[in-house]
């Protein structure tokens, strides 16, 4: 599947900083909001977490959201937007840029395919050719279906989600909803961060039913060629699901966890955020990721550690109990 650019909507940089309650002159136009490390010309990105900023010198962002006493690291063209909550004020900003959620209008239908009448179907959605998509599903704007996919009913696609050739999404599963975020006010209030991204299944992908799959905050979330998943699963924004990994019921992704190809976890095992496991690695039943796994194995328990090495301590403590 291609690329694309999912933002519809732009503003001056003086407008931005005027509904943030910032000062900023610049008529600059502004597409968008982005990481440092992948902002263009045309976006905004910020600063909050000091582990990004190996990604300041070299950002392309027109305009950076950042701490006065940070400024100075931004390469010359960047336009510093000075503020003491970055990420708050980023927060704030993903409202101004969040498309609406339903639009109504035209949308394409292969011939071969069969859509049951009480499907609702956004603006600008394409479903494939001898693709079958069953009562109750929404599918929102701008969504795409490859051919000979299977949706079965009561599943809700949210707007802008890429999906390919030979895909079975079954019944009451959520792909493309907003992802848990939020940046939180001195006074303790909650402000909710809009996400702008999508998702992308690929072709030969099965998602069990209840499951639900985050969209990206920017960027996407993608689920690989060939990928298995199993009922209840949550997998979070900006994940990566690598090709022909199976996720057995109940398995949670915290945000940006990326999974190389062919890994298994078991029923209820779960990662913490922003770590990578390696490809063939199997996760067992109930195991907690709390950092990156860099060699494939076999791996369990809490703290994670390799299978063999659980199933000792696992002895251990029944002897230790004999004993005692």
């Amino acid at each position: 599947m291609c690329e694309r650019n999912i933002n519809n909507k732009t503003f001056t940089l003086k407008e931005i900083c005027q509904y943030l309650e910032l000062d900023c002159d610049n008529d600059a136009e502004i597409q968008g909001i982005n990481t440092l490390h992948d902002a263009n010309e045309n976006e905004i990105s910020f600063l909050e977490n000091p582990k990004y900023e190996k990604f300041l010198k070299n950002t392309k962002a027109k305009a950076v959201l950042i701490r006065k006493e940070d400024a100075d690291k931004l390469p010359e063209g960047v336009i510093p937007l000075i503020t003491d909550e970055p990420y708050l004020k980023l927060a704030i900003l993903t409202k101004l840029f969040v498309k609406d959620p339903w639009e109504d209008g035209g949308y394409q239908i292969a011939f071969s395919a069969k859509v049951h009448p009480s499907v609702q179907i956004g603006k600008g959605a394409r479903i494939g050719k001898n693709s079958v998509i069953m009562p109750g599903c929404v599918i929102g704007p701008d969504v795409e279906i490859g051919d000979n996919c299977v949706i079965y009913p009561n599943v809700t696609v949210y707007r802008d989600t890429q999906i390919g050739n030979n895909v079975k999404i079954h019944a009451g599963s959520v792909i493309g909803s907003d992802g848990f975020g939020y940046a939180h006010t001195k006074d303790g209030r909650h402000i909710k961060i809009y996400h702008l991204g999508f998702v992308e299944i690929e072709d030969d992908v099965e998602i069990g039913a209840n499951t639900t799959i985050d969209r990206g905050v920017f960027g996407k979330t993608v689920i690989k060629k060939g990928t298995i998943i199993d009922n209840l699963v949550q997998i979070a924004h900006n994940c990566e699901v690598g090709e022909g990994s199976i996720l057995v019921s109940q398995v949670g992704l915290a945000g940006s966890t990326k999974l190389g190809h062919h890994v298994v976890m078991g029923g209820q095992s779960a990662t913490a955020g922003h770590l990578e496991v390696a490809p063939m690695t199997t996760i067992a039943a109930r195991g907690g990721v709390s950092k990156s796994i860099k060699k494939p194995g076999v791996y369990s328990g809490f703290p994670l550690m390799p299978h063999k090495q659980w199933l000792k301590l696992q002895g251990l403590l029944n002897r230790l109990l004999k004993k005692s």
